[in-house]
């Protein structure tokens, strides 16, 4: 396979050493994997007799009704194009609710929203997405995309303002919710999520394609999973405000339940498509050509992210030479300080302290940016001296949650842009 550029745009700054490439190679072959446009091209196709074959499940396309798509969260520009491209004039209508800049669409129009944070615009695209699926019939095929970042963009609260959203799920993330824990909420406080957008849909046939960015790929949680029977209750999610102590952030009446007829889901089929599974296994491959034993866990990235780089560096050094683990899964960040950070640089610089010569870690966010410009960054001791160089004081930082600044000055972070992919965060561990 022929690729045109890296998804790692600063690689040649980076691959300063031969640990340093191999590395590399192993997260673009993990980015590439996941890919958006690629992922579709190998999983969809329409046969001559007119059916859409998905993963070699075959759809009947109306021949009478009309084929509209409806493309949500972070992959949705690409995707929108990669369908576009694959199913062509077959497309009689559609939507696309993304971030980033649309462009190379002319079947389905796209709706900028904001991540991670909700905002107007997400619920004016929200609004038009609702009312054109209320316009699909029974003779109708409603084809969805959903992707990570959908649940902030998906946002149309009963009191039509997501002012308050934005409050309480800041609050969430400083206090190290889980997704879980933050999508049961988030289920229950907008008209477009936890299985609203099948019931909008309804009669008509929905095939929901599924980018998993959740650890596990529950595909009720993947972006609050809005055509997905949702067996969460208002009364969960008052459970989990209480749990951080936010009840008195959200009054009684503002939660609002999810559908509960399994009518509205008669006529769903949801495929999840791609998935962290997805970008280790082809990690590994690559890792095996380069001569690595490798051990892969799509589950071990969980907990609190300085500790789990701490932890991971320490047990690197039991590890046989030639030696990688391969890891998918998303870590918390309990918010103490005031600085600016992301889950993937607060690990590397943790493990940083700890990294010996021989060894590397190189922390990934697959969509690119890990609440910040950067999309992840490298631990080893090329990195750690040029921490010592800088005179920087690791544990001053890391006290403050302010990485960005670090790796600002350091220079040994992944520099990605928008990959238009998005799964759980990805790493790369290996002992030379």
């Amino acid at each position: 396979m022929q690729r045109k550029a890296r998804k790692i745009k600063n690689w040649r700054s980076l691959a300063v050493s031969p640990l340093r490439r191999k590395a590399l190679a192993i997260a673009e072959a993990g980015l590439w994997a996941i890919d958006t446009e690629q992922v579709l091209r190998r999983s969809l196709a329409v046969t001559p007799e007119g059916h859409l074959l998905v993963k070699g499940e075959r759809f009947h396309l109306p021949r009478h009704g009309k084929l509209l798509v409806a493309a949500i969260g972070k992959c949705a520009f690409a995707a929108a194009r990669a369908l576009e491209a694959i199913l062509g004039d077959r497309i009689d209508g559609g939507i696309a609710v993304g971030v980033g800049e649309p462009h190379g669409l002319s079947r389905i129009y796209p709706y900028q929203g904001t991540h991670p944070f909700p905002s107007e615009k997400n619920v004016a695209a929200s609004r038009e997405l609702i009312a054109f699926l209320q316009s699909a019939t029974k003779d109708d095929v409603v084809l969805t995309l959903i992707s990570g970042g959908g649940s902030t963009l998906l946002c149309l609260p009963p009191q039509g303002t997501c002012m308050g959203e934005e409050q309480l799920i800041k609050k969430l993330f400083h206090a190290g919710a889980t997704i879980q824990d933050i999508n049961t909420i988030r289920k229950h406080l907008s008209f477009a999520r936890g299985g609203f957008l099948a019931k909008e849909a309804y009669p008509a046939q929905v095939v929901s394609l599924i980018f998993s960015d959740v650890p596990g790929d529950d595909i009720a949680f993947i972006s609050s999973g809005p055509t997905v029977y949702d067996h969460t209750t208002v009364r969960d999610a008052r459970r989990v405000l209480e749990k951080f102590h936010l009840a008195r952030e959200v009054p009684e009446g503002a939660l609002l339940e999810t559908p509960k007829e399994k009518r509205y889901f008669s006529r769903v089929r949801n495929i999840l498509l791609v998935s962290s599974h997805t970008a280790l296994a082809a990690m590994r491959e690559e890792a095996r050509q380069l001569g690595f034993r490798t051990r892969v866990d799509a589950l071990y990235l969980r907990g609190e992210a300085a500790e789990l780089g701490a932890h991971i560096i320490t047990e690197l050094h039991k590890a046989p030479r030639k030696s990688a683990y391969l890891y998918g899964g998303e870590t918390t960040v309990t918010v103490r300080g005031h600085g600016h950070g992301g889950r993937n640089l607060e690990l590397a610089l943790s493990a940083t302290r700890f990294v010996r010569e021989g060894e590397i870690l190189v922390a990934i966010a697959s969509d690119g940016r890990d609440n910040s410009r950067f999309g992840g960054a490298i631990c080893d001791t090329i990195a750690k001296d040029h921490l010592i160089e800088k005179g920087i004081d690791i544990e001053q930082f890391l006290a403050n949650n302010d990485e960005c600044p670090v790796y600002e000055a350091i220079g040994d972070y992944l520099m990605m842009g928008n990959t238009g992919s998005n799964v759980s965060d990805l790493m790369v561990v290996i002992k030379e």
